[in-house]
């Protein structure tokens, strides 16, 4: 599968979790939740994969944490606030690009309703 299947499933199963649960839990919870809903759409799913940093020739080794890879392809940055801000995206867009990644997706379970709270985030490498 490619990046866009991938993250079509995805979107369907945080839709999913969403109606079922709707808004006001932790990040975690949400994160837990759609990790069992993609490992049963057959899904290989690691949660909190820490990556290295290197700045200068220093290798940092956990530099930043993805909260969500899938098939090793798209990461899942999980949010349970208020309402996303610029540097929600800047956090996708590094961990991007840091990764070598092309594709991110930025969702946000503390709405009301969760269409309009997805949002992908392409690296153009």
């Amino acid at each position: 599968m490619n990046e866009n299947d991938i993250s079509y499933k995805i979107i369907g199963a945080a839709i999913e979790l969403h109606k079922s649960i709707g808004p006001g839990l932790l990040e975690s919870a949400y994160e837990n939740a759609l990790t069992y809903d993609l490992k049963e759409l057959g899904f290989s799913v690691r949660q909190q994969v820490p990556m290295p940093f290197i700045y200068k020739e220093v290798k940092q080794e956990v530099g930043y944490r993805i909260d969500l890879l899938v098939n090793n392809k798209v990461i899942i940055e999980v949010k349970a606030v208020e309402s996303v801000a610029p540097v929600h995206y800047a956090q996708l867009l590094t961990y991007l690009k840091l990764s070598g990644l092309k594709l991110g997706l930025l969702i946000n379970f503390n709405s009301k309703t969760l269409k309009n709270n997805i949002h992908r985030v392409v690296n153009n490498l």
